[in-house]
């Protein structure tokens, strides 16, 4: 195990006595077993499961920005800058995660906090212990975890990213690196265990969105 004060990570930036946090919402990911399209924009409720992760995310943020590929107009209606994977393509949420960066060190952030687009439910805490997490670690990464039959499961794309990865985390994808989980253990990351263990159910099947329409009251309301 890593000592804080013996390690080589990049480290966080010092706390401001500010909010300056940015939400990042990882929309990439296609939804084949949901017949096509942006798992984000199908119903859950009264509204998009998109919707939900706004709700459960602002609170905690300055500004939200969207991590998506594609044409941004379908994302119009939600009001926020829509990031694209840039040079690297769309290789998956480690290039969401450096559009992110760019994005929020272009906002003079200190850090971002990521969320999947397609996990509607996530802890409404979620940004304040991460970066807890973070700082008494003395990492420049925390992601979530949950309890699991044979110790935490690990949900990296909900984390807490300071600004300093950009350097590391540019230079890991032009390595070949794509493994968002990866990226995150190899910058010593730090992990906040929640309670729930459902807390970051995600939707990817057919089965997956009925369980949710039955806890968010059906596909229409």
């Amino acid at each position: 195990m890593h000592q804080p004060g013996n390690d080589h990570f990049p480290r966080p930036l010092p706390p401001s006595g500010r909010r300056v946090i940015g939400g990042v919402i990882l929309a990439g990911g296609g939804s084949t077993r949901l017949g096509g399209g942006d798992k984000g924009l199908l119903l859950l409720g009264d509204r998009p499961i998109l919707a939900h992760v706004i709700a459960q995310l602002r609170p905690g943020v300055d500004a939200l920005a969207l991590s998506a590929n594609g044409p941004p107009e379908r994302f119009a209606a939600f009001g926020l800058p829509v990031l694209s994977d840039g040079p690297f393509g769309a290789v998956g949420p480690l290039a969401g995660l450096l559009s992110g960066l760019e994005w929020g060190a272009g906002q003079g952030f200190e850090a971002i906090v990521t969320a999947a687009a397609d996990t509607p439910a996530f802890p409404a805490d979620l940004v304040p212990v991460l970066r807890a997490a973070a700082a008494t670690r003395g990492r420049p990464v925390a992601i979530a975890g949950s309890p699991g039959p044979d110790g935490p499961r690990a949900h990296p794309t909900f984390g807490f990213w300071s600004v300093t990865l950009l350097p590391p985390l540019r230079g890991a994808l032009a390595a070949g690196e794509r493994r968002i989980g990866r990226f995150a253990e190899a910058m010593g990351q730090a992990t906040a265990v929640f309670d729930e263990a459902d807390a970051f159910f995600n939707i990817n099947t057919p089965t997956d969105l009925a369980r949710a329409r039955a806890r968010f009251g059906g596909e229409g309301g």
